[in-house]
Protein backbone atom coordinates (compact mmCIF):
# COMPACT_ATOMS: atom_id res chain seq x y z
CA UNK A 1 0.00 0.00 0.00
CA UNK A 2 1.29 3.72 -0.63
CA UNK A 3 2.46 5.82 1.82
CA UNK A 4 -0.07 8.48 2.52
CA UNK A 5 0.84 12.06 2.70
CA UNK A 6 -0.91 14.84 3.88
CA UNK A 7 0.11 18.22 2.23
CA UNK A 8 -1.34 21.41 4.79
CA UNK A 9 -0.77 24.80 2.99
CA UNK A 10 -2.91 27.78 2.22
CA UNK A 11 -1.20 28.21 -1.31
CA UNK A 12 -3.28 26.40 -3.83
CA UNK A 13 -0.53 26.02 -6.34
CA UNK A 14 1.49 24.79 -3.37
CA UNK A 15 -1.14 21.63 -2.80
CA UNK A 16 -1.12 20.88 -6.56
CA UNK A 17 2.26 21.58 -7.48
CA UNK A 18 4.16 19.45 -4.80
CA UNK A 19 1.18 16.61 -4.39
CA UNK A 20 1.37 15.53 -8.13
CA UNK A 21 5.14 15.56 -7.77
CA UNK A 22 5.11 13.06 -4.79
CA UNK A 23 2.05 11.44 -6.05
CA UNK A 24 4.03 10.79 -9.14
CA UNK A 25 6.42 8.79 -7.04
CA UNK A 26 3.89 6.68 -5.87
CA UNK A 27 2.42 8.31 -2.67
CA UNK A 28 -0.82 8.48 -1.89
CA UNK A 29 -1.57 12.32 -1.34
CA UNK A 30 -3.84 14.20 0.61
CA UNK A 31 -4.70 17.94 1.01
CA UNK A 32 -5.80 20.61 3.83
CA UNK A 33 -5.89 24.42 3.63
CA UNK A 34 -5.30 25.36 7.02
CA UNK A 35 -4.00 24.05 10.46
CA UNK A 36 -7.70 23.25 11.56
CA UNK A 37 -8.51 21.51 8.49
CA UNK A 38 -5.47 19.88 8.43
CA UNK A 39 -5.46 18.41 12.43
CA UNK A 40 -8.84 16.69 11.58
CA UNK A 41 -7.51 15.27 8.35
CA UNK A 42 -4.46 13.83 10.57
CA UNK A 43 -6.89 12.02 13.06
CA UNK A 44 -9.01 10.76 10.33
CA UNK A 45 -6.59 9.80 8.25
CA UNK A 46 -3.88 8.96 9.94
CA UNK A 47 -0.73 9.90 7.42
CA UNK A 48 2.91 8.21 7.06
CA UNK A 49 4.12 12.14 7.11
CA UNK A 50 2.98 15.28 7.31
CA UNK A 51 4.35 17.84 4.87
CA UNK A 52 3.45 21.36 6.57
CA UNK A 53 3.75 24.95 5.70
CA UNK A 54 4.65 27.47 8.55
CA UNK A 55 2.99 30.38 7.20
CA UNK A 56 -0.80 30.10 7.67
CA UNK A 57 -3.90 32.39 8.55
CA UNK A 58 -5.62 31.84 11.48
CA UNK A 59 -2.85 28.84 13.09
CA UNK A 60 0.27 28.25 11.91
CA UNK A 61 2.31 25.50 11.22
CA UNK A 62 4.37 26.13 14.69
CA UNK A 63 0.92 25.52 16.35
CA UNK A 64 -0.33 22.75 14.17
CA UNK A 65 2.66 21.06 15.13
CA UNK A 66 2.82 21.81 19.05
CA UNK A 67 -1.32 20.52 19.04
CA UNK A 68 0.01 17.32 17.19
CA UNK A 69 2.69 16.61 19.62
CA UNK A 70 0.85 16.98 22.82
CA UNK A 71 -1.99 14.66 21.17
CA UNK A 72 -0.93 10.87 22.23
CA UNK A 73 -3.09 9.31 19.58
CA UNK A 74 -1.42 11.29 16.75
CA UNK A 75 2.26 12.66 18.31
CA UNK A 76 4.14 10.17 16.49
CA UNK A 77 3.22 11.45 12.89
CA UNK A 78 6.58 12.49 11.61
CA UNK A 79 6.66 16.35 10.44
CA UNK A 80 8.51 17.87 7.42
CA UNK A 81 8.18 21.86 8.02
CA UNK A 82 7.83 23.16 4.01
CA UNK A 83 8.27 26.97 4.05
CA UNK A 84 9.53 30.39 2.69
CA UNK A 85 11.30 31.17 5.64
CA UNK A 86 14.73 31.01 5.47
CA UNK A 87 16.01 32.42 8.89
CA UNK A 88 17.73 30.01 11.45
CA UNK A 89 15.60 31.27 14.13
CA UNK A 90 12.73 30.07 12.23
CA UNK A 91 14.28 26.57 11.63
CA UNK A 92 15.69 25.89 15.37
CA UNK A 93 11.31 27.49 16.10
CA UNK A 94 9.95 24.48 14.24
CA UNK A 95 12.71 22.22 15.42
CA UNK A 96 11.50 23.29 19.26
CA UNK A 97 7.94 22.55 18.65
CA UNK A 98 8.81 19.28 17.38
CA UNK A 99 9.16 19.31 13.76
CA UNK A 100 11.49 16.33 11.90
CA UNK A 101 12.84 18.01 9.17
CA UNK A 102 12.84 21.15 7.31
CA UNK A 103 13.16 22.90 4.14
CA UNK A 104 12.80 26.29 2.49
CA UNK A 105 10.52 27.58 -0.50
CA UNK A 106 11.33 27.15 -3.59
CA UNK A 107 12.95 23.55 -3.31
CA UNK A 108 14.16 21.60 -6.42
CA UNK A 109 12.03 18.25 -6.45
CA UNK A 110 14.83 15.85 -6.14
CA UNK A 111 15.46 17.55 -2.92
CA UNK A 112 12.60 17.29 -1.52
CA UNK A 113 11.81 13.29 -2.56
CA UNK A 114 15.17 12.69 -0.93
CA UNK A 115 14.17 14.50 2.52
CA UNK A 116 10.85 12.38 1.81
CA UNK A 117 12.41 9.21 1.74
CA UNK A 118 14.91 9.23 4.17
CA UNK A 119 11.80 10.81 6.94
CA UNK A 120 9.52 7.95 6.15
CA UNK A 121 12.62 5.32 6.12
CA UNK A 122 13.55 7.24 9.50
CA UNK A 123 10.40 7.00 10.98
CA UNK A 124 8.35 4.20 9.98
CA UNK A 125 9.71 1.59 12.26
CA UNK A 126 9.95 3.67 15.36
CA UNK A 127 5.70 4.79 14.51
CA UNK A 128 5.05 1.14 14.44
CA UNK A 129 6.24 0.15 17.97
CA UNK A 130 4.71 3.30 19.48
CA UNK A 131 1.67 2.34 17.96
CA UNK A 132 1.48 -1.11 19.51
CA UNK A 133 1.66 0.51 22.30
CA UNK A 134 -0.92 3.23 22.19
CA UNK A 135 -3.80 1.23 23.93
CA UNK A 136 -2.21 2.54 26.96
CA UNK A 137 -4.07 5.69 25.85
CA UNK A 138 -7.54 7.18 27.17
CA UNK A 139 -10.30 6.85 24.58
CA UNK A 140 -12.85 9.46 23.86
CA UNK A 141 -15.32 8.70 25.33
CA UNK A 142 -19.04 9.30 24.06
CA UNK A 143 -22.03 8.96 26.20
CA UNK A 144 -25.88 8.43 24.18
CA UNK A 145 -28.69 8.01 26.38
CA UNK A 146 -32.59 9.22 26.12
CA UNK A 147 -35.37 10.58 27.96
CA UNK A 148 -36.99 7.25 27.38
CA UNK A 149 -36.72 4.39 26.90
CA UNK A 150 -37.77 3.02 22.65
CA UNK A 151 -35.71 5.69 21.46
CA UNK A 152 -33.28 4.27 19.37
CA UNK A 153 -30.31 4.77 21.75
CA UNK A 154 -28.54 0.94 20.60
CA UNK A 155 -29.14 1.78 17.01
CA UNK A 156 -27.52 5.25 17.71
CA UNK A 157 -24.63 4.17 19.84
CA UNK A 158 -23.36 1.10 17.27
CA UNK A 159 -24.09 3.19 14.21
CA UNK A 160 -21.90 5.79 15.14
CA UNK A 161 -19.23 3.32 16.57
CA UNK A 162 -18.98 1.84 13.36
CA UNK A 163 -19.15 5.33 11.43
CA UNK A 164 -16.05 6.42 14.07
CA UNK A 165 -14.20 3.75 12.86
CA UNK A 166 -14.85 3.56 9.54
CA UNK A 167 -13.93 7.25 9.53
CA UNK A 168 -10.43 6.73 11.53
CA UNK A 169 -9.40 3.05 11.15
CA UNK A 170 -9.24 2.88 15.17
CA UNK A 171 -10.42 0.73 17.51
CA UNK A 172 -13.72 1.09 18.85
CA UNK A 173 -15.79 -0.74 21.88
CA UNK A 174 -19.92 0.15 22.72
CA UNK A 175 -20.55 -1.10 25.86
CA UNK A 176 -24.29 -1.92 26.66
CA UNK A 177 -24.84 -0.28 30.27
CA UNK A 178 -28.39 -1.62 30.05
CA UNK A 179 -28.61 -5.04 32.80
CA UNK A 180 -32.07 -6.39 31.85
CA UNK A 181 -32.36 -4.78 28.73
CA UNK A 182 -30.16 -5.72 26.42
CA UNK A 183 -30.58 -5.55 22.31
CA UNK A 184 -27.46 -5.74 20.55
CA UNK A 185 -26.15 -8.85 20.84
CA UNK A 186 -29.15 -10.70 19.56
CA UNK A 187 -29.55 -8.09 16.63
CA UNK A 188 -25.62 -9.00 15.89
CA UNK A 189 -26.58 -12.51 16.25
CA UNK A 190 -24.33 -12.88 19.49
CA UNK A 191 -24.82 -15.67 22.25
CA UNK A 192 -22.57 -14.83 24.74
CA UNK A 193 -24.32 -11.84 26.55
CA UNK A 194 -22.99 -12.22 29.92
CA UNK A 195 -20.23 -9.97 29.45
CA UNK A 196 -21.51 -7.00 31.84
CA UNK A 197 -23.76 -9.03 34.22
CA UNK A 198 -20.32 -10.84 35.54
CA UNK A 199 -18.67 -7.93 35.58
CA UNK A 200 -21.07 -6.07 38.10
CA UNK A 201 -21.45 -9.34 39.73
CA UNK A 202 -18.18 -8.22 40.94
CA UNK A 203 -16.87 -6.54 43.87
CA UNK A 204 -15.41 -3.50 42.39
CA UNK A 205 -11.62 -4.71 43.66
CA UNK A 206 -12.12 -7.64 41.40
CA UNK A 207 -12.82 -5.98 38.10
CA UNK A 208 -9.44 -5.98 36.24
CA UNK A 209 -8.62 -4.47 33.02
CA UNK A 210 -7.97 -8.22 32.00
CA UNK A 211 -11.09 -9.40 33.30
CA UNK A 212 -12.90 -6.16 31.55
CA UNK A 213 -10.90 -7.32 27.87
CA UNK A 214 -11.43 -10.97 28.64
CA UNK A 215 -15.44 -9.86 28.31
CA UNK A 216 -15.36 -8.15 25.40
CA UNK A 217 -16.61 -10.01 21.79
CA UNK A 218 -15.03 -8.92 18.95
CA UNK A 219 -17.69 -8.81 15.51
CA UNK A 220 -17.15 -9.02 12.10
CA UNK A 221 -17.81 -5.49 11.86
CA UNK A 222 -14.56 -5.14 13.12
CA UNK A 223 -15.90 -3.47 16.21
CA UNK A 224 -15.67 -4.86 20.06
CA UNK A 225 -18.52 -5.22 22.41
CA UNK A 226 -19.24 -5.32 25.99
CA UNK A 227 -22.95 -6.65 25.64
CA UNK A 228 -25.89 -6.27 27.92
CA UNK A 229 -28.49 -9.71 28.62
CA UNK A 230 -32.03 -9.43 28.30
CA UNK A 231 -32.75 -10.99 31.48
CA UNK A 232 -35.09 -9.37 33.45
CA UNK A 233 -33.90 -9.94 36.54
CA UNK A 234 -30.35 -8.64 35.41
CA UNK A 235 -32.27 -5.02 35.95
CA UNK A 236 -31.21 -5.06 39.60
CA UNK A 237 -27.54 -4.94 38.79
CA UNK A 238 -28.44 -1.20 37.13
CA UNK A 239 -27.85 -0.14 41.41
CA UNK A 240 -23.80 -1.46 40.78
CA UNK A 241 -22.55 2.42 40.88
CA UNK A 242 -19.48 1.95 41.69
CA UNK A 243 -18.84 -1.14 39.31
CA UNK A 244 -19.92 1.02 36.46
CA UNK A 245 -17.55 3.71 37.52
CA UNK A 246 -14.58 0.79 37.54
CA UNK A 247 -15.85 -1.06 34.08
CA UNK A 248 -15.90 2.78 32.17
CA UNK A 249 -12.29 3.41 33.61
CA UNK A 250 -10.94 -0.12 32.11
CA UNK A 251 -12.79 0.14 29.05
CA UNK A 252 -10.84 3.75 28.32
CA UNK A 253 -7.58 2.00 28.46
CA UNK A 254 -8.81 -0.57 25.77
CA UNK A 255 -9.52 1.75 22.96
CA UNK A 256 -9.46 4.58 21.15
CA UNK A 257 -12.83 5.28 20.67
CA UNK A 258 -15.39 4.16 23.60
CA UNK A 259 -19.28 4.43 22.99
CA UNK A 260 -21.28 3.89 25.99
CA UNK A 261 -25.36 2.95 25.47
CA UNK A 262 -26.50 4.42 28.78
CA UNK A 263 -30.28 3.38 28.08
CA UNK A 264 -32.99 5.61 28.98
CA UNK A 265 -33.57 8.25 32.13
CA UNK A 266 -30.26 9.31 34.73
CA UNK A 267 -29.96 6.75 37.26
CA UNK A 268 -27.32 6.95 39.82
CA UNK A 269 -24.33 5.42 37.58
CA UNK A 270 -25.49 7.13 34.98
CA UNK A 271 -24.44 10.28 37.07
CA UNK A 272 -21.63 9.67 37.76
CA UNK A 273 -20.74 8.16 34.26
CA UNK A 274 -21.69 11.27 32.03
CA UNK A 275 -19.23 13.47 33.72
CA UNK A 276 -15.91 11.24 32.85
CA UNK A 277 -17.27 11.39 29.21
CA UNK A 278 -15.57 13.75 26.56
CA UNK A 279 -18.85 14.14 24.66
CA UNK A 280 -22.66 13.34 25.34
CA UNK A 281 -25.08 12.45 22.50
CA UNK A 282 -29.24 12.81 23.83
CA UNK A 283 -31.50 11.32 21.74
CA UNK A 284 -35.49 12.03 21.10
CA UNK A 285 -38.17 11.93 18.81
CA UNK A 286 -40.24 15.13 17.29
CA UNK A 287 -43.23 14.74 19.30
CA UNK A 288 -44.59 17.37 22.06
CA UNK A 289 -44.24 14.21 24.16
CA UNK A 290 -40.32 14.05 24.09
CA UNK A 291 -40.01 17.70 23.76
CA UNK A 292 -41.06 18.27 27.72
CA UNK A 293 -38.72 14.87 28.58
CA UNK A 294 -35.69 16.17 27.05
CA UNK A 295 -36.10 19.62 28.00
CA UNK A 296 -36.10 17.89 32.04
CA UNK A 297 -33.39 15.71 30.96
CA UNK A 298 -31.22 18.48 29.47
CA UNK A 299 -31.41 20.42 32.77
CA UNK A 300 -30.56 17.54 34.85
CA UNK A 301 -27.16 16.97 33.13
CA UNK A 302 -26.66 20.70 32.89
CA UNK A 303 -27.08 20.34 36.70
CA UNK A 304 -24.26 17.61 37.14
CA UNK A 305 -21.90 20.98 36.19
CA UNK A 306 -21.74 19.42 32.61
CA UNK A 307 -21.35 22.37 30.06
CA UNK A 308 -24.32 22.02 27.54
CA UNK A 309 -21.83 22.79 24.49
CA UNK A 310 -20.57 18.96 25.60
CA UNK A 311 -24.11 17.44 24.63
CA UNK A 312 -24.96 16.48 21.36
CA UNK A 313 -28.82 15.91 20.37
CA UNK A 314 -29.87 13.82 17.86
CA UNK A 315 -33.53 14.11 16.30
CA UNK A 316 -34.31 10.79 15.95
CA UNK A 317 -37.41 10.49 13.55
CA UNK A 318 -37.99 6.70 13.19
CA UNK A 319 -41.46 7.05 11.44
CA UNK A 320 -42.73 8.83 8.31
CA UNK A 321 -45.81 10.69 10.17
CA UNK A 322 -47.24 14.31 10.29
CA UNK A 323 -47.28 13.81 13.70
CA UNK A 324 -43.07 14.41 14.21
CA UNK A 325 -42.06 17.94 14.31
CA UNK A 326 -38.98 19.16 11.88
CA UNK A 327 -35.49 20.21 13.42
CA UNK A 328 -36.08 24.19 13.21
CA UNK A 329 -39.45 23.80 15.63
CA UNK A 330 -38.06 21.05 17.96
CA UNK A 331 -34.15 23.06 18.29
CA UNK A 332 -36.51 26.05 19.16
CA UNK A 333 -38.76 24.37 21.66
CA UNK A 334 -36.26 22.31 23.30
CA UNK A 335 -33.85 25.59 23.41
CA UNK A 336 -30.40 23.38 22.38
CA UNK A 337 -28.99 23.02 18.66
CA UNK A 338 -29.81 20.07 17.15
CA UNK A 339 -26.32 18.01 15.70
CA UNK A 340 -28.08 15.44 13.59
CA UNK A 341 -31.36 14.44 12.44
CA UNK A 342 -31.75 11.21 11.34
CA UNK A 343 -34.19 10.31 9.26
CA UNK A 344 -36.69 7.82 8.67
CA UNK A 345 -35.26 4.32 7.31
CA UNK A 346 -37.10 1.09 8.36
CA UNK A 347 -36.38 -1.34 5.84
CA UNK A 348 -32.44 -0.74 6.29
CA UNK A 349 -32.20 -0.99 9.83
CA UNK A 350 -34.36 -4.27 9.31
CA UNK A 351 -31.89 -5.37 6.10
CA UNK A 352 -28.93 -4.77 8.63
CA UNK A 353 -30.51 -6.94 11.68
CA UNK A 354 -30.82 -9.76 9.26
CA UNK A 355 -27.50 -9.83 7.79
CA UNK A 356 -26.33 -8.84 11.93
CA UNK A 357 -23.74 -6.37 10.79
CA UNK A 358 -24.48 -1.80 11.70
CA UNK A 359 -26.66 -0.51 9.08
CA UNK A 360 -23.93 2.49 7.95
CA UNK A 361 -21.64 -1.33 7.39
CA UNK A 362 -24.64 -2.68 5.56
CA UNK A 363 -25.32 0.12 2.97
CA UNK A 364 -22.40 2.24 2.94
CA UNK A 365 -23.28 5.15 0.64
CA UNK A 366 -27.05 5.85 1.92
CA UNK A 367 -28.57 8.82 3.31
CA UNK A 368 -28.24 7.19 7.04
CA UNK A 369 -24.36 6.58 6.80
CA UNK A 370 -23.75 10.06 5.74
CA UNK A 371 -26.06 11.19 8.02
CA UNK A 372 -23.62 9.34 10.88
CA UNK A 373 -20.93 10.39 9.10
CA UNK A 374 -21.62 13.78 9.41
CA UNK A 375 -22.12 13.55 13.08
CA UNK A 376 -18.89 11.48 13.33
CA UNK A 377 -17.15 14.19 11.76
CA UNK A 378 -18.67 16.96 14.08
CA UNK A 379 -17.54 14.58 17.02
CA UNK A 380 -13.92 14.00 15.35
CA UNK A 381 -13.54 18.11 15.13
CA UNK A 382 -14.87 18.62 18.48
CA UNK A 383 -12.16 16.25 19.40
CA UNK A 384 -9.50 18.31 18.10
CA UNK A 385 -10.63 21.55 19.67
CA UNK A 386 -10.66 20.23 22.79
CA UNK A 387 -7.29 18.96 23.03
CA UNK A 388 -6.08 21.57 21.65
Amino acid sequence: MAEKILIIDDDIDTLRLVGLMLQRQGYQILAAQNGHQGLIKVHKEHPDLILLDVMMPDMDGYEVTRRIRTDPAISNTPILMFTAKTQLDDKVAGFEVGADDYLTKPTHPTELQAHVKALLARTTKSTKKLTTRSIERNAFVIGVLSPRSGLGVSTIAVNLAASLFAQTRMEAIIAEFTPGYGTLGLDLGVDDLDGLTNLLSMNPSEITREKVRDALISHGSGLRFLFSSYQPRDVQLIAQSSQFEIIENRLAKLTRYLVLDLGAGLPEFSQKILPLCDERIVVMEGNPISLVHTRVLLKEITDLGIDPMKITLVLNNRQRTEVQMNWSQVQQQVGHSISMTLTPAPELFYQASRVQMPAVMHQTEGLTTQQFGKLSETILERQVQRRS
